[in-house]
């Protein structure tokens, strides 16, 4: 069955993956860009799996949709840590 909540979720990062597909090259600016990215992109796959799970294949589909909220959280740790814990502080 499918809820409300997860097409939502899905629409609203629609909307962003189109925002990012047109924002390449401002989005290529920021630091190490290509992890928050790939970090964003496993996420939509987890919206993508959390509504195609209503409709077949309930057990495989959750597993891989909780893999990739994993994968896509050790992404954007490593990025906010490459972005903003690498650098030694000044004394």
């Amino acid at each position: 069955m499918i809820h409300e909540n997860e097409v939502v979720m899905l629409l609203l990062g629609v909307g962003v993956l189109i925002f990012i597909l047109t924002s390449r090259l401002r989005l290529k600016q920021l630091p190490s860009s290509n992890i928050i990215t790939a970090a964003f992109y496993v996420a939509f796959a987890s919206w993508v799996l959390t509504v195609l799970e209503g409709l077949f294949w309930e057990g495989l589909l959750n597993y891989l949709e909780h893999i990739c909220y994993a994968v896509s959280s050790i992404l954007l740790a490593c990025w906010c840590w490459k972005v903003f814990g690498s650098k030694k502080e000044a004394m």
